[in-house]
């Protein structure tokens, strides 16, 4: 299994002060892999910076050149929670421009799969509204670029950061070839990610939310990934998995407020890889989104790629938590929604 990991050192270029969506996230992410042994298994794939054609697509024109002005202007507060400096455009441009990197070289069979470490993240990030820490929407960018590129019609992506992902279910909330799974905390922020917002026009039922309650940890991220998205992915049948890898849930993140492990986000990873692997030759790309603990994100990092790479197999911790009973009627009325769209959940 050859798993590429996209890193630039430009990465680190979007300073945001004393922020917790900092330069140091990735920097010691990078040094975690080197050493737990990880980072010399993994092919580097070098970031595209020249996506501006790409990033257009999805935000419009308007858009990106109100991101460039700002940066121009020496950054500060872009507002709605986004703050950058004179390298945000560039940078933000460049983590685009690194999701479409790893898109490419697994699509080109380079790859088996890949990981992009990149930021500022992507997921809040809606058309024309940069917030939430996003300017551009990495992994939608890649979706489309992949889809324009290599004419796929069917893209799955999976989001399991702890916040759920408006930007990216606003982009393609009325699309039925790309099917939209996010399992986050209710009610964290944005306060979006209800279970009854499913879709609408040709996109009805291809947007499916999972809103877990605070705490939820390995056990019930689990069951939603057994029992919801695995029937509906493989009923799906999608050319390519894009992950958003946030790793705010990790028990020790100072934000977010749920209760999963490093070998919670190596079981998810499993599980999202099996989809890969039965619906498109294992092409998986997957996102750094959120996660503000360094250590913390640093770990859950690891655990995915050793996974991506085949390095390790993710075995549930016999010792976890047992699935909260708020996690069950959540999954149940999941269930009740989604059953008329498909019927394998039935």
């Amino acid at each position: 299994m050859v798993t590429g990991l996209v890193y630039d050192r430009a990465y680190l270029r979007h300073d945001t002060g004393e922020h917790v969506e900092s330069a140091r996230r990735l920097a010691l992410a990078l040094d975690y892999l080197k050493r737990g042994d990880v980072l010399k298994r993994l092919v580097p794939v070098r970031p595209r910076p020249d996506v501006l054609e790409e990033v257009a697509a999805v935000h419009g024109q308007a858009y990106v050149e109100k991101v460039r002005e700002f940066s121009a202007r020496g950054g500060g507060s872009f507002g709605s929670g986004n703050v950058g400096s004179r390298d945000t455009y560039d940078t933000a441009l460049l983590a685009a421009g690194g999701v479409v990197a790893a898109v490419e070289a697994v699509l080109q069979g380079v790859v088996d799969n890949a990981f992009a470490l990149v930021r500022p993240p992507g997921h809040h990030a809606r058309p024309s509204l940069g917030m939430g820490f996003c300017f551009f929407n990495n992994v939608a960018v890649g979706a489309r670029y992949a889809q324009k590129k290599y004419a796929l019609r069917k893209v799955l992506v999976v989001d399991w950061d702890e916040h759920h992902g408006n930007g990216t279910e606003k982009i393609f909330y009325e699309d039925r070839s790309v099917l939209f799974f996010s399992v986050h905390r209710d009610w964290s922020y944005p306060c979006t990610g209800m279970a009854d917002r499913v879709g609408e026009g040709e996109g009805e039922g291809y947007n499916i939310n999972v809103p877990l309650p605070r705490g939820a940890g390995d056990a019930d991220y689990e069951l939603v990934f057994r029992r919801l998205l695995l029937p509906v992915a493989l009923a799906y049948g999608p050319e390519l998995v894009l992950v958003s890898a946030g790793m705010d849930a990790h028990r020790s993140d100072p934000v977010g407020q749920m209760d999963v492990t490093a070998g919670g986000f190596a079981v998810m990873a499993s599980l999202v890889r099996e989809i890969a692997v039965a619906c498109c030759g294992g092409a998986l790309v997957a996102a750094l989104e959120g996660g503000y603990n360094p250590g913390a994100l640093a770990e859950g990092v690891q655990a995915v790629l050793e996974v991506m790479s085949g390095r390790k197999t993710a075995h549930p911790n016999p010792k976890r938590r047992p699935v909260l009973n708020k996690t069950l009627e959540t999954v149940e009325e999941v269930i009740k929604i989604h059953s008329r769209y498909w019927p394998v959940l039935a």
